[in-house]
């Protein structure tokens, strides 16, 4: 029986190879048609680049016919005077045509910019649309780190494509089309040993790219778990440093970054290998077609200006080829880059509009949760048979215990999941079958741990208004009792808040997404532990301005707090059977043997804390 690190080495090598033929017959295929998608929008820009970027290539190909008429005008029998007019009017033919084809490759330069800025535009607003438009679960399974190198990946590598295509491949291909034929023309057999050698070399270059595609994918791969594995300490950092996890997670980036650096060495030592063959052959063609052409001049069918046009060729060709050989290569590796992405852009949509989607429209507010049910990853159960009405201007809250779905109930009314049965209707509209974005806007939400961008509060605030003035801001943030931390800070309201908030307290983050609700104002309010990160004073005045904001509002609220919850007009009680109690305070502590009951008396004798 084999070790388990041979079995393990084994296993890898045969993921590797799945991996490789799958990405070889589907992500390449499906990359490629992407970048010509974007590309055909810009059809007319891009058959420009195309003919200037041929036209230039022909002109390099035409150049050395001018120079073997240039040297062999040395060993003419025209006279001094006649040889003079002539070199002459050679050397001004061979200046025009250099100046015309800097002419030519300026254009070319000029069009090639155009035409690859607005495609990388293009390119960046669709995976940026396609990232955002994934549900709420594909963030919960993916590192934004990781999906933030994917993006850029796919992006720089049409960039690297098209570079190497249109400045590499295509005046490579035309320039040994080119000269090939010439030499063909001038002598079959001089064209013959030309096809030959690129034949011989085609083949072995893409033998050597296929092994180097494969080394390329293991290193995406390894190079996307290293930056998963970075973001995720990065935005733990402070677990780290509390749990002196250092050293555990330093050891575990040293053997991620460890076989990042066996592969690229493996990697680029396969490059260093390629070139090294391609300039052994390189020094073969460049012999074999000077010691042939020396044959020819001792039978008299060759003259100095066909050495010196051949010897141009040879250089042309040689330096073409090997342009070809690494531009295949580093295509390659660009379209492994780019695959991860387009794993994403295959990915189905979770969470869409349906076919013909209305827009939303919001009367009164009611909500009616019809026979919901919901499971997590398919298997675990966490609402069954769910019935629930939310009268047009109710405030109703939402207590239990952890796990029996009252996040849940918000992240469904919000379509973050769609159900696995029954319905979810907004004054008698189907949820399902209304706009996402129509659906969002209509509800505000204050969640329990709010994060805020890395931008100033103004901005932050703002976020729940598009087009809000500066007098609507202050106003809501006055309402959820923000504006005075805010006035005293040394900016003001363009105080920039760090990534996700880290620069306020939990409290003041708090008040922040509050004022961001208030400034909303949408027909429906939800309230997901709002308060929970608030002191008893400013809970006492957030809560006053809450009052004003759910009038004429249908109101959620989700709280462990009981204090907070007093005033709602229903109170539901949810254990995992689904609805265990339902009323207003007063009714249910008087409830004798209630869940509600017992909850209350346990919070105000002090036994529990929330």
């Amino acid at each position: 029986m084999l070790p388990r690190h041979l079995l393990n080495y084994y296993s890898d090598a045969l993921a590797i190879k799945i991996c490789y033929n799958r990405i070889m017959k589907t992500n390449i295929k499906e990359t490629l048609k992407i970048y010509w998608q974007h590309s055909y929008r810009y059809k007319w820009l891009a058959l420009l680049v195309i003919i200037s970027c041929l036209s230039n290539s022909l002109l390099v190909a035409i150049v050395p016919l001018y120079y073997k008429k240039f040297f062999d005008l040395f060993t003419s029998e025209l006279v001094p005077s006649e040889m003079a007019r002539n070199l002459f009017i050679l050397l001004l033919t061979i200046g025009l045509l250099n100046a015309l084809g800097k002419l030519i490759n300026y254009c070319f330069r000029a069009l090639m910019i155009r035409f690859q800025c607005k495609c990388l535009f293009d390119l960046a607003d669709t995976c940026f649309t396609n990232i955002h438009r994934h549900s709420f679960a594909y963030f919960n399974n993916n590192f934004s780190g990781a999906l933030v190198k994917k993006s850029s990946y796919f992006t720089r590598s049409f960039e690297l494509i098209t570079d190497n295509i249109v400045n590499h491949l295509l005046p490579a291909s035309a320039v040994i089309i080119a000269v090939v034929s010439i030499l063909l023309f001038k002598n079959k057999w001089l064209g013959i040993i030309s096809l030959i050698w690129l034949v011989v070399y085609l083949v072995i270059n893409w033998l050597v790219i296929k092994g180097i595609f494969r080394s390329d994918l293991e290193r995406n791969e390894a190079e996307s778990a290293l930056t998963a594995d970075l973001s995720d300490t990065i935005g733990n950092h402070n677990n780290v440093r509390l749990f002196n996890g250092w050293r555990r997670e330093s050891k575990t980036f040293n053997n991620l970054n460890k076989k990042i650096m066996f592969l690229r060495i493996k990697a680029w030592m396969l490059h260093a290998n390629s070139e090294f063959m391609v300039a052994m052959m390189a020094v073969a063609l460049e012999l074999g077609l000077m010691y042939y052409g020396f044959k020819l001049w001792q039978q008299g069918m060759f003259t100095v200006g066909d050495f010196v046009m051949l010897q141009a060729y040879a250089v042309l060709v040689i330096n073409r080829i090997t342009w070809l050989g690494s531009t295949i290569r580093k295509t390659y590796q660009a379209l492994s880059d780019a695959s991860e992405m387009t794993e994403i852009l295959k990915t189905p949509l979770e969470i869409v509009d349906a076919p013909n989607a209305k827009k939303l429209s919001v009367s009164s507010g009611a909500i009616t949760f019809q026979a919901v049910d919901f499971y997590f990853n398919e298997t675990r159960p966490v609402l069954n048979k769910l019935s629930l009405q939310v009268s047009a201007g109710e405030r109703l809250a939402l207590i239990g215990p952890s796990g029996v779905g009252k996040t849940t109930i918000i992240n469904l009314l919000l379509r973050n999941f769609d159900l696995a049965g029954g319905k979810i209707l907004i004054d008698a509209q189907d949820i399902s079958k209304v706009t996402l974005h129509s659906l969002r806007a209509s509800i505000s939400l204050v969640p329990q741990d709010p994060i805020l961008f890395h931008r100033s509060l103004l901005e932050n605030i703002a976020y729940g208004k598009e087009g809000a003035t500066k007098a609507e801001i202050i106003k809501a943030a006055k309402q959820a009792n923000c504006h005075q931390f805010i006035s005293n800070l040394p900016d003001g309201y363009d105080t920039l808040v760090g990534e996700r908030g880290v620069k306020l307290s939990g409290g003041e983050r708090q008040r922040v997404a509050i004022a961001r609700a208030i400034l909303r104002g949408a027909p429906i309010l939800i309230l997901d532990e709002a308060t929970s990160s608030l002191d008893s004073e400013s809970e006492a005045l957030i809560q006053e301005a809450l009052d004003k904001l759910m009038k004429n509002k249908t109101v959620i609220v989700i709280a462990h707090r009981l204090s907070t919850i007093r005033k709602m007009d229903r109170i539901v009680y949810l254990n995992e059977k689904g609805i265990a109690e339902s009323g207003a305070h007063e009714d249910l502590v008087l409830k004798p043997a209630g869940l509600y009951r017992k909850l209350w008396e346990r919070q105000v004798s002090g036994f529990l804390t929330n």
